[in-house]
Protein backbone atom coordinates (compact mmCIF):
# COMPACT_ATOMS: atom_id res chain seq x y z
CA UNK A 1 0.00 0.00 0.00
CA UNK A 2 0.97 3.40 -0.21
CA UNK A 3 0.55 4.07 3.11
CA UNK A 4 1.35 8.07 2.88
CA UNK A 5 2.35 9.49 6.07
CA UNK A 6 2.98 13.08 5.00
CA UNK A 7 0.72 16.17 5.40
CA UNK A 8 -0.85 14.90 1.94
CA UNK A 9 -4.76 14.09 2.89
CA UNK A 10 -5.13 10.24 2.39
CA UNK A 11 -6.48 9.58 -1.21
CA UNK A 12 -9.32 7.57 -2.15
CA UNK A 13 -11.36 5.92 -5.20
CA UNK A 14 -14.78 5.88 -5.18
CA UNK A 15 -16.91 3.91 -7.94
CA UNK A 16 -20.05 2.23 -8.34
CA UNK A 17 -21.57 -0.58 -9.77
CA UNK A 18 -24.99 -2.05 -8.63
CA UNK A 19 -27.78 -4.76 -9.95
CA UNK A 20 -29.87 -6.73 -8.14
CA UNK A 21 -29.97 -9.43 -10.77
CA UNK A 22 -33.53 -11.20 -10.89
CA UNK A 23 -32.62 -14.11 -13.02
CA UNK A 24 -36.69 -14.72 -13.29
CA UNK A 25 -37.30 -11.11 -14.27
CA UNK A 26 -39.24 -10.26 -17.83
CA UNK A 27 -37.51 -6.85 -17.81
CA UNK A 28 -34.15 -7.19 -20.13
CA UNK A 29 -31.41 -4.91 -18.75
CA UNK A 30 -29.50 -2.69 -21.05
CA UNK A 31 -27.80 0.44 -21.46
CA UNK A 32 -30.66 2.58 -21.73
CA UNK A 33 -31.88 0.70 -18.33
CA UNK A 34 -28.65 2.78 -16.54
CA UNK A 35 -29.23 5.31 -17.98
CA UNK A 36 -32.44 6.01 -17.39
CA UNK A 37 -31.31 5.73 -13.43
CA UNK A 38 -27.99 6.20 -12.87
CA UNK A 39 -25.66 6.77 -15.20
CA UNK A 40 -22.49 8.90 -13.92
CA UNK A 41 -19.39 9.17 -15.87
CA UNK A 42 -16.95 12.04 -14.57
CA UNK A 43 -17.56 15.02 -15.80
CA UNK A 44 -21.15 14.68 -16.24
CA UNK A 45 -22.52 17.06 -13.77
CA UNK A 46 -26.62 15.86 -13.97
CA UNK A 47 -24.93 12.13 -13.51
CA UNK A 48 -22.73 13.75 -10.96
CA UNK A 49 -26.18 14.77 -9.09
CA UNK A 50 -28.15 11.52 -9.43
CA UNK A 51 -24.71 9.53 -7.95
CA UNK A 52 -24.30 11.02 -4.98
CA UNK A 53 -27.99 11.07 -4.16
CA UNK A 54 -27.61 7.65 -4.44
CA UNK A 55 -27.50 5.20 -1.45
CA UNK A 56 -24.11 3.63 -0.41
CA UNK A 57 -21.73 5.70 -3.22
CA UNK A 58 -23.39 9.11 -1.96
CA UNK A 59 -22.53 8.31 1.22
CA UNK A 60 -19.04 6.88 1.12
CA UNK A 61 -18.29 10.50 -1.00
CA UNK A 62 -19.79 11.83 2.08
CA UNK A 63 -18.10 9.70 4.75
CA UNK A 64 -14.36 10.32 3.26
CA UNK A 65 -14.93 13.75 2.17
CA UNK A 66 -15.57 14.42 6.38
CA UNK A 67 -12.66 12.48 7.38
CA UNK A 68 -10.96 14.94 5.14
CA UNK A 69 -9.83 12.99 2.45
CA UNK A 70 -8.74 13.13 -1.51
CA UNK A 71 -12.01 12.08 -2.84
CA UNK A 72 -11.72 10.70 -6.58
CA UNK A 73 -15.24 10.01 -7.90
CA UNK A 74 -15.41 7.32 -10.18
CA UNK A 75 -18.30 5.88 -12.72
CA UNK A 76 -21.25 5.00 -10.88
CA UNK A 77 -24.09 2.71 -12.55
CA UNK A 78 -27.09 1.45 -10.90
CA UNK A 79 -30.55 0.19 -12.24
CA UNK A 80 -33.92 -0.89 -11.34
CA UNK A 81 -33.73 -4.91 -10.45
CA UNK A 82 -34.27 -6.50 -13.81
CA UNK A 83 -32.91 -9.62 -15.49
CA UNK A 84 -28.93 -10.40 -16.00
CA UNK A 85 -27.41 -7.93 -17.99
CA UNK A 86 -25.15 -8.83 -21.29
CA UNK A 87 -21.52 -10.23 -20.74
CA UNK A 88 -20.95 -7.21 -23.14
CA UNK A 89 -22.59 -4.62 -21.07
CA UNK A 90 -21.04 -5.54 -17.80
CA UNK A 91 -17.71 -5.63 -18.50
CA UNK A 92 -18.24 -2.64 -20.62
CA UNK A 93 -19.14 -0.81 -17.61
CA UNK A 94 -16.62 -2.73 -15.89
CA UNK A 95 -13.88 -0.95 -17.97
CA UNK A 96 -15.22 1.70 -17.26
CA UNK A 97 -14.70 1.67 -13.42
CA UNK A 98 -10.96 0.06 -13.69
CA UNK A 99 -9.86 3.14 -16.33
CA UNK A 100 -10.72 5.21 -13.95
CA UNK A 101 -8.94 3.65 -10.91
CA UNK A 102 -5.68 3.58 -13.38
CA UNK A 103 -6.09 7.29 -13.65
CA UNK A 104 -6.35 7.73 -10.19
CA UNK A 105 -3.17 6.40 -9.18
CA UNK A 106 -1.61 6.74 -6.86
CA UNK A 107 -4.49 6.16 -4.18
CA UNK A 108 -4.35 4.95 -0.26
CA UNK A 109 -7.54 2.82 -0.58
CA UNK A 110 -10.03 1.82 -2.95
CA UNK A 111 -14.35 1.53 -2.16
CA UNK A 112 -16.34 0.23 -4.10
CA UNK A 113 -20.35 0.88 -4.05
CA UNK A 114 -21.56 -3.02 -5.20
CA UNK A 115 -24.95 -5.27 -4.64
CA UNK A 116 -23.53 -8.59 -4.37
CA UNK A 117 -26.27 -9.95 -6.19
CA UNK A 118 -25.34 -8.58 -9.89
CA UNK A 119 -25.16 -11.54 -12.69
CA UNK A 120 -24.53 -10.96 -16.31
CA UNK A 121 -25.23 -13.69 -19.07
CA UNK A 122 -22.27 -16.38 -18.53
CA UNK A 123 -21.10 -14.91 -15.91
CA UNK A 124 -22.87 -15.67 -12.29
CA UNK A 125 -20.66 -13.58 -9.75
CA UNK A 126 -20.15 -10.10 -11.25
CA UNK A 127 -18.63 -8.40 -7.79
CA UNK A 128 -16.06 -11.70 -7.47
CA UNK A 129 -14.62 -10.32 -11.05
CA UNK A 130 -14.61 -6.86 -10.28
CA UNK A 131 -12.69 -7.06 -7.08
CA UNK A 132 -10.36 -9.82 -8.55
CA UNK A 133 -9.57 -6.97 -11.65
CA UNK A 134 -9.55 -4.07 -9.18
CA UNK A 135 -6.82 -6.29 -7.09
CA UNK A 136 -4.73 -6.58 -9.82
CA UNK A 137 -4.43 -3.26 -10.83
CA UNK A 138 -3.10 -2.16 -7.34
CA UNK A 139 -1.54 -5.43 -5.95
CA UNK A 140 -1.90 -7.33 -3.12
CA UNK A 141 -1.43 -4.69 -0.60
CA UNK A 142 -3.94 -1.74 -1.26
CA UNK A 143 -7.06 -1.75 1.25
CA UNK A 144 -9.97 -2.54 -0.92
CA UNK A 145 -13.35 -2.22 0.28
CA UNK A 146 -16.78 -2.87 -0.59
CA UNK A 147 -20.60 -2.00 0.39
CA UNK A 148 -23.12 -4.09 0.04
CA UNK A 149 -26.26 -4.56 0.02
CA UNK A 150 -27.30 -7.37 2.53
CA UNK A 151 -29.43 -9.24 -0.54
CA UNK A 152 -26.08 -9.45 -1.62
CA UNK A 153 -24.89 -13.83 -2.34
CA UNK A 154 -21.49 -13.70 -1.25
CA UNK A 155 -18.81 -15.66 -3.00
CA UNK A 156 -15.35 -17.49 -2.12
CA UNK A 157 -13.96 -15.18 -5.00
CA UNK A 158 -15.05 -11.98 -3.30
CA UNK A 159 -13.59 -13.08 -0.24
CA UNK A 160 -10.28 -14.29 -1.77
CA UNK A 161 -9.91 -11.03 -3.77
CA UNK A 162 -8.44 -9.48 0.04
CA UNK A 163 -11.66 -6.98 0.38
CA UNK A 164 -13.00 -5.76 3.00
CA UNK A 165 -16.86 -6.20 2.91
CA UNK A 166 -19.33 -4.53 5.14
CA UNK A 167 -22.98 -4.71 4.48
CA UNK A 168 -26.07 -3.10 5.26
CA UNK A 169 -27.53 -4.34 8.43
CA UNK A 170 -31.20 -3.03 8.08
CA UNK A 171 -34.17 -3.95 5.79
CA UNK A 172 -35.46 -1.40 5.13
CA UNK A 173 -32.06 -0.16 4.20
CA UNK A 174 -31.93 2.86 6.15
CA UNK A 175 -28.30 2.56 7.57
CA UNK A 176 -25.75 3.38 4.51
CA UNK A 177 -24.11 5.59 6.25
CA UNK A 178 -22.76 4.28 9.75
CA UNK A 179 -22.18 1.32 7.25
CA UNK A 180 -20.22 3.82 4.53
CA UNK A 181 -18.80 4.88 7.71
CA UNK A 182 -17.89 1.74 9.25
CA UNK A 183 -15.86 0.87 5.68
CA UNK A 184 -13.96 3.87 5.44
CA UNK A 185 -12.68 3.61 9.02
CA UNK A 186 -11.19 0.18 8.20
CA UNK A 187 -10.22 1.60 5.09
CA UNK A 188 -8.10 4.06 6.54
CA UNK A 189 -6.60 1.92 9.31
CA UNK A 190 -5.02 -0.33 6.87
CA UNK A 191 -3.99 2.39 4.65
CA UNK A 192 -2.03 4.03 8.05
CA UNK A 193 -0.41 0.74 8.56
CA UNK A 194 -2.27 0.16 12.04
CA UNK A 195 -4.42 -2.46 10.79
CA UNK A 196 -4.58 -5.74 8.49
CA UNK A 197 -7.20 -7.33 9.03
CA UNK A 198 -8.45 -11.31 8.05
CA UNK A 199 -12.16 -11.56 6.64
CA UNK A 200 -14.34 -14.67 7.75
CA UNK A 201 -17.19 -16.29 5.44
CA UNK A 202 -19.70 -18.54 6.62
CA UNK A 203 -22.46 -19.87 4.53
CA UNK A 204 -25.95 -20.33 5.82
CA UNK A 205 -27.81 -22.33 2.80
CA UNK A 206 -31.06 -20.93 3.10
CA UNK A 207 -33.34 -18.72 1.20
CA UNK A 208 -36.09 -16.29 2.75
CA UNK A 209 -37.39 -12.72 2.79
CA UNK A 210 -37.13 -10.66 6.13
CA UNK A 211 -37.71 -7.25 7.42
CA UNK A 212 -35.66 -6.30 9.95
CA UNK A 213 -38.38 -3.74 11.78
CA UNK A 214 -40.13 -6.15 13.94
CA UNK A 215 -38.87 -8.66 15.64
CA UNK A 216 -37.05 -11.13 16.18
CA UNK A 217 -35.16 -10.31 13.90
CA UNK A 218 -34.63 -6.78 15.54
CA UNK A 219 -32.90 -8.00 18.14
CA UNK A 220 -30.56 -10.09 15.61
CA UNK A 221 -29.81 -6.81 14.02
CA UNK A 222 -28.77 -5.22 17.49
CA UNK A 223 -26.86 -8.13 18.39
CA UNK A 224 -24.56 -7.81 14.96
CA UNK A 225 -23.54 -4.30 16.39
CA UNK A 226 -22.70 -5.64 19.90
CA UNK A 227 -20.80 -8.33 18.63
CA UNK A 228 -18.92 -5.45 17.16
CA UNK A 229 -18.11 -4.26 20.50
CA UNK A 230 -15.92 -7.46 21.50
CA UNK A 231 -12.18 -7.29 21.08
CA UNK A 232 -10.36 -7.72 17.90
CA UNK A 233 -14.12 -7.52 15.73
CA UNK A 234 -14.33 -4.84 13.33
CA UNK A 235 -17.53 -5.51 11.81
CA UNK A 236 -20.16 -8.45 11.50
CA UNK A 237 -22.55 -8.32 8.38
CA UNK A 238 -25.72 -10.77 8.25
CA UNK A 239 -26.17 -11.64 4.55
CA UNK A 240 -29.95 -12.11 3.54
CA UNK A 241 -28.80 -13.83 0.42
CA UNK A 242 -31.58 -12.21 -2.88
CA UNK A 243 -32.89 -16.10 -3.35
CA UNK A 244 -34.29 -15.03 -7.16
CA UNK A 245 -30.56 -15.15 -8.65
CA UNK A 246 -30.27 -18.64 -10.09
CA UNK A 247 -26.63 -19.40 -9.07
CA UNK A 248 -24.43 -22.49 -7.06
CA UNK A 249 -23.80 -19.43 -4.90
CA UNK A 250 -27.45 -17.93 -3.79
CA UNK A 251 -28.30 -18.10 -0.23
CA UNK A 252 -27.61 -16.22 3.05
CA UNK A 253 -24.23 -16.11 4.95
CA UNK A 254 -22.01 -14.51 7.79
CA UNK A 255 -18.96 -11.94 7.06
CA UNK A 256 -16.87 -11.23 9.94
CA UNK A 257 -13.85 -8.53 9.89
CA UNK A 258 -11.63 -8.97 12.57
CA UNK A 259 -7.94 -8.42 13.65
CA UNK A 260 -5.30 -10.50 12.88
CA UNK A 261 -5.10 -13.84 14.96
CA UNK A 262 -9.12 -13.30 16.09
CA UNK A 263 -9.78 -16.01 13.12
CA UNK A 264 -11.58 -17.98 15.65
CA UNK A 265 -13.00 -16.03 17.34
CA UNK A 266 -14.84 -14.66 14.28
CA UNK A 267 -15.45 -18.00 13.26
CA UNK A 268 -17.30 -18.49 16.55
CA UNK A 269 -19.53 -15.62 16.12
CA UNK A 270 -20.15 -16.44 12.43
CA UNK A 271 -21.43 -20.02 13.74
CA UNK A 272 -23.45 -17.72 16.32
CA UNK A 273 -25.34 -15.11 14.29
CA UNK A 274 -25.76 -18.38 11.30
CA UNK A 275 -28.15 -20.35 14.28
CA UNK A 276 -29.34 -17.54 15.55
CA UNK A 277 -30.88 -16.50 11.89
CA UNK A 278 -31.73 -19.85 10.77
CA UNK A 279 -33.81 -20.15 14.20
CA UNK A 280 -35.59 -17.16 13.85
CA UNK A 281 -37.02 -18.26 10.22
CA UNK A 282 -38.07 -21.46 11.54
CA UNK A 283 -39.61 -20.10 14.81
CA UNK A 284 -41.14 -16.87 13.66
CA UNK A 285 -41.75 -17.34 9.65
CA UNK A 286 -43.03 -13.86 8.04
CA UNK A 287 -47.14 -14.48 7.26
CA UNK A 288 -47.80 -13.90 4.11
CA UNK A 289 -51.42 -14.16 2.66
CA UNK A 290 -52.67 -15.02 -0.72
CA UNK A 291 -54.59 -12.29 -2.17
CA UNK A 292 -57.97 -12.89 -1.38
CA UNK A 293 -57.61 -13.43 2.28
CA UNK A 294 -55.02 -10.22 2.54
CA UNK A 295 -57.86 -8.15 1.63
CA UNK A 296 -60.32 -9.63 3.43
CA UNK A 297 -58.08 -9.37 6.29
CA UNK A 298 -57.55 -5.59 5.61
CA UNK A 299 -60.97 -4.78 5.72
CA UNK A 300 -61.95 -6.75 8.64
CA UNK A 301 -59.47 -4.70 10.71
CA UNK A 302 -60.99 -2.65 12.99
CA UNK A 303 -60.98 0.67 12.65
CA UNK A 304 -58.36 3.49 13.70
CA UNK A 305 -56.33 6.23 13.25
CA UNK A 306 -54.47 5.83 9.52
CA UNK A 307 -54.98 2.91 6.65
CA UNK A 308 -53.95 -1.25 6.60
CA UNK A 309 -50.86 -1.16 3.90
CA UNK A 310 -50.87 -4.29 2.02
CA UNK A 311 -47.91 -5.02 0.46
CA UNK A 312 -47.51 -6.17 -3.15
CA UNK A 313 -44.04 -7.91 -2.20
CA UNK A 314 -44.74 -10.37 -5.17
CA UNK A 315 -44.49 -7.04 -7.79
CA UNK A 316 -41.87 -5.37 -6.32
CA UNK A 317 -40.19 -4.03 -9.05
CA UNK A 318 -37.46 -3.23 -6.29
CA UNK A 319 -36.57 -6.98 -6.85
CA UNK A 320 -36.66 -7.18 -10.71
CA UNK A 321 -40.72 -7.59 -10.71
CA UNK A 322 -42.16 -6.03 -13.38
CA UNK A 323 -44.58 -3.44 -11.37
CA UNK A 324 -47.63 -3.87 -13.39
CA UNK A 325 -49.92 -6.72 -11.80
CA UNK A 326 -53.32 -6.38 -11.49
CA UNK A 327 -54.54 -9.43 -8.79
CA UNK A 328 -54.62 -6.70 -6.04
CA UNK A 329 -56.72 -4.05 -8.03
CA UNK A 330 -59.10 -6.86 -9.36
CA UNK A 331 -59.80 -7.78 -5.94
CA UNK A 332 -60.38 -4.94 -4.60
CA UNK A 333 -62.91 -4.03 -8.05
CA UNK A 334 -64.42 -7.53 -7.53
CA UNK A 335 -65.37 -6.68 -4.15
CA UNK A 336 -65.86 -2.95 -4.65
CA UNK A 337 -63.83 -1.99 -2.11
CA UNK A 338 -64.54 1.92 -0.63
CA UNK A 339 -61.93 3.92 0.70
CA UNK A 340 -58.87 2.42 -0.64
CA UNK A 341 -55.67 3.37 -2.58
CA UNK A 342 -53.04 1.30 -4.64
CA UNK A 343 -49.86 2.43 -6.57
CA UNK A 344 -47.90 2.57 -8.20
CA UNK A 345 -48.75 0.29 -11.54
CA UNK A 346 -46.27 1.06 -13.91
CA UNK A 347 -48.11 1.56 -17.48
CA UNK A 348 -46.52 4.43 -19.09
CA UNK A 349 -48.95 3.91 -22.34
CA UNK A 350 -51.80 4.44 -19.74
CA UNK A 351 -50.13 7.44 -18.28
CA UNK A 352 -49.79 9.04 -21.52
CA UNK A 353 -53.32 8.50 -22.33
CA UNK A 354 -54.60 9.48 -19.01
CA UNK A 355 -52.77 13.06 -19.36
CA UNK A 356 -54.00 13.37 -22.92
CA UNK A 357 -57.13 13.19 -21.81
CA UNK A 358 -56.84 15.47 -19.24
CA UNK A 359 -57.81 16.29 -15.41
CA UNK A 360 -61.74 16.13 -14.75
CA UNK A 361 -61.60 13.51 -17.83
CA UNK A 362 -63.69 10.24 -17.12
CA UNK A 363 -62.89 7.22 -19.88
CA UNK A 364 -62.59 3.78 -20.24
CA UNK A 365 -58.71 2.75 -19.89
CA UNK A 366 -57.46 -0.16 -19.98
CA UNK A 367 -54.07 -0.59 -16.91
CA UNK A 368 -51.42 -3.13 -16.63
CA UNK A 369 -51.35 -6.56 -16.70
CA UNK A 370 -48.96 -5.87 -20.05
CA UNK A 371 -45.21 -7.76 -19.36
CA UNK A 372 -46.24 -11.63 -19.31
CA UNK A 373 -48.15 -14.22 -17.61
CA UNK A 374 -46.88 -13.11 -14.21
CA UNK A 375 -48.92 -9.34 -14.15
CA UNK A 376 -52.17 -11.07 -14.56
CA UNK A 377 -54.70 -9.96 -17.00
CA UNK A 378 -55.03 -6.44 -18.12
CA UNK A 379 -58.12 -4.53 -16.12
CA UNK A 380 -60.21 -2.71 -18.14
CA UNK A 381 -61.45 0.47 -16.10
CA UNK A 382 -65.02 2.03 -16.86
CA UNK A 383 -65.73 5.66 -16.64
CA UNK A 384 -62.27 5.79 -14.63
CA UNK A 385 -61.90 9.80 -13.46
CA UNK A 386 -58.39 11.24 -14.30
CA UNK A 387 -57.84 13.50 -10.53
CA UNK A 388 -54.27 15.30 -10.89
CA UNK A 389 -51.54 14.41 -13.16
CA UNK A 390 -47.91 15.48 -12.38
CA UNK A 391 -44.55 15.18 -14.27
CA UNK A 392 -42.32 16.51 -11.66
CA UNK A 393 -43.24 13.82 -9.04
CA UNK A 394 -40.30 12.42 -6.28
CA UNK A 395 -40.56 10.65 -3.56
CA UNK A 396 -38.02 9.90 -0.55
CA UNK A 397 -36.05 6.76 -0.81
CA UNK A 398 -33.40 6.44 2.75
CA UNK A 399 -33.27 10.52 3.58
CA UNK A 400 -35.51 13.38 3.88
CA UNK A 401 -35.68 14.70 0.83
CA UNK A 402 -37.64 14.18 -1.93
CA UNK A 403 -35.52 12.36 -4.81
CA UNK A 404 -36.67 9.50 -6.34
CA UNK A 405 -38.14 10.79 -9.46
CA UNK A 406 -41.55 9.37 -10.48
CA UNK A 407 -41.88 10.28 -14.34
CA UNK A 408 -45.26 11.21 -15.46
CA UNK A 409 -47.57 9.95 -12.37
CA UNK A 410 -51.29 9.98 -12.51
CA UNK A 411 -54.43 10.07 -9.99
CA UNK A 412 -57.18 7.72 -11.29
CA UNK A 413 -60.55 7.70 -9.52
CA UNK A 414 -62.77 4.34 -9.93
CA UNK A 415 -66.01 4.31 -7.59
CA UNK A 416 -64.18 4.56 -3.83
CA UNK A 417 -60.84 3.22 -5.63
CA UNK A 418 -57.84 5.75 -5.72
CA UNK A 419 -55.45 4.35 -8.20
CA UNK A 420 -52.07 5.60 -8.84
CA UNK A 421 -50.16 4.78 -12.46
CA UNK A 422 -46.62 6.61 -13.39
CA UNK A 423 -43.69 5.72 -16.04
CA UNK A 424 -40.89 5.34 -14.05
CA UNK A 425 -40.81 1.86 -13.36
CA UNK A 426 -39.99 2.19 -9.24
CA UNK A 427 -41.31 0.71 -6.21
CA UNK A 428 -43.06 2.33 -3.03
CA UNK A 429 -40.63 4.07 -0.73
CA UNK A 430 -42.63 6.67 0.98
CA UNK A 431 -46.21 8.18 0.63
CA UNK A 432 -45.35 11.10 -2.07
CA UNK A 433 -46.36 8.63 -4.32
CA UNK A 434 -50.01 9.51 -3.45
CA UNK A 435 -50.00 12.12 -1.31
CA UNK A 436 -47.73 14.39 -4.10
CA UNK A 437 -50.78 13.96 -6.51
CA UNK A 438 -53.86 15.01 -3.45
CA UNK A 439 -54.53 11.77 -2.12
CA UNK A 440 -55.49 12.06 1.58
CA UNK A 441 -54.20 8.31 3.00
CA UNK A 442 -55.10 8.94 6.58
CA UNK A 443 -58.39 8.72 5.15
CA UNK A 444 -58.26 5.56 3.53
CA UNK A 445 -58.92 2.63 5.25
CA UNK A 446 -56.88 -0.02 2.97
CA UNK A 447 -53.69 1.58 0.87
CA UNK A 448 -51.90 -1.45 -1.34
CA UNK A 449 -48.22 -0.41 -2.06
CA UNK A 450 -46.12 -2.37 -4.83
CA UNK A 451 -42.60 -3.04 -2.10
CA UNK A 452 -42.23 -6.11 -0.25
CA UNK A 453 -40.14 -4.18 3.08
CA UNK A 454 -38.52 -0.68 2.20
CA UNK A 455 -42.17 1.20 2.45
CA UNK A 456 -42.08 0.46 6.01
CA UNK A 457 -39.40 2.74 7.02
CA UNK A 458 -41.76 5.63 5.63
CA UNK A 459 -45.51 4.54 6.00
CA UNK A 460 -45.14 2.83 9.62
CA UNK A 461 -45.57 6.16 11.03
CA UNK A 462 -49.01 6.19 9.74
CA UNK A 463 -50.11 2.67 8.95
CA UNK A 464 -52.99 1.05 10.97
CA UNK A 465 -51.12 -2.57 10.33
CA UNK A 466 -49.38 -4.04 7.95
CA UNK A 467 -50.24 -7.29 5.65
CA UNK A 468 -47.66 -8.87 3.58
CA UNK A 469 -49.53 -10.70 0.04
CA UNK A 470 -47.95 -12.99 -1.91
CA UNK A 471 -49.92 -12.55 -5.06
CA UNK A 472 -48.68 -14.38 -7.87
CA UNK A 473 -45.30 -12.53 -9.51
CA UNK A 474 -41.86 -12.38 -10.30
CA UNK A 475 -40.78 -12.05 -6.80
CA UNK A 476 -43.17 -14.86 -5.49
CA UNK A 477 -41.75 -16.45 -2.22
CA UNK A 478 -43.17 -19.84 -3.13
CA UNK A 479 -39.80 -20.15 -4.20
CA UNK A 480 -40.48 -24.02 -5.05
CA UNK A 481 -42.41 -23.03 -7.83
CA UNK A 482 -39.72 -21.01 -9.81
CA UNK A 483 -37.80 -22.70 -12.65
CA UNK A 484 -34.70 -23.13 -10.43
CA UNK A 485 -31.43 -24.87 -11.93
CA UNK A 486 -28.85 -24.32 -10.00
CA UNK A 487 -30.82 -24.21 -6.63
CA UNK A 488 -32.26 -27.22 -5.26
CA UNK A 489 -34.53 -27.18 -2.19
CA UNK A 490 -34.79 -29.37 1.26
CA UNK A 491 -37.92 -29.42 3.29
CA UNK A 492 -38.53 -26.85 6.17
CA UNK A 493 -40.35 -24.64 8.10
CA UNK A 494 -40.19 -20.92 7.56
CA UNK A 495 -37.64 -20.80 5.26
CA UNK A 496 -36.25 -22.92 2.30
CA UNK A 497 -33.30 -24.63 2.92
CA UNK A 498 -31.07 -25.10 -0.12
CA UNK A 499 -29.49 -28.91 -0.44
CA UNK A 500 -25.76 -27.60 -0.11
CA UNK A 501 -22.82 -27.76 2.87
CA UNK A 502 -22.10 -24.99 4.82
CA UNK A 503 -19.11 -23.27 3.45
CA UNK A 504 -15.83 -21.34 4.87
CA UNK A 505 -13.36 -19.02 3.48
CA UNK A 506 -11.23 -16.52 4.88
CA UNK A 507 -8.56 -14.25 3.36
CA UNK A 508 -6.05 -14.13 4.59
CA UNK A 509 -6.21 -17.97 4.69
CA UNK A 510 -5.22 -19.31 7.97
CA UNK A 511 -8.76 -20.09 9.00
CA UNK A 512 -8.85 -24.00 10.56
CA UNK A 513 -12.52 -26.09 10.36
Amino acid sequence: MNGRTGPEPLRIYVAGLSHETNSFSPIPTSMRSFESDVCYRPGDEAGRAAALAFPGYGDAVAVARERGFSVVEGPCFWTQPSGPVTRALYEELREEILEGLRAAQPVDMVLLNLHGAMMAQGLDDCEGDLLAHVRRIVGPDMPIGALLDLHGNVSPQMIGSGTVIVGVKEYPHVDYRPRAGELVAILAEMAAGRVRPCTVWRSIPILSLQGTTEEPMRSLVAALSAYEERDHILSVTLMHGFPWSDWKRTGASVLIVAEPGAEGAAKAIADEVAGRFVDNLEAAPAERLGVGEAVREALATPRGPGPVVIADSSDNPGGGAACDSSFLLRELLDRKVDRAAIGMIWDPQAAIIAADAGVGARMDLRIGGKIGALSGDPVDLAGAEVVAIRDDLRQRVFSDVPSDPLGLAIWLRVGGIDIVINSIRQQVFSPECFTGLGIDLAGKDVVVVKSSQHFRARFDPIARRTIYCNAPGSLSVELTALPYRHVGFVTGVGAFHIDRAVEWSCYPPSLSH
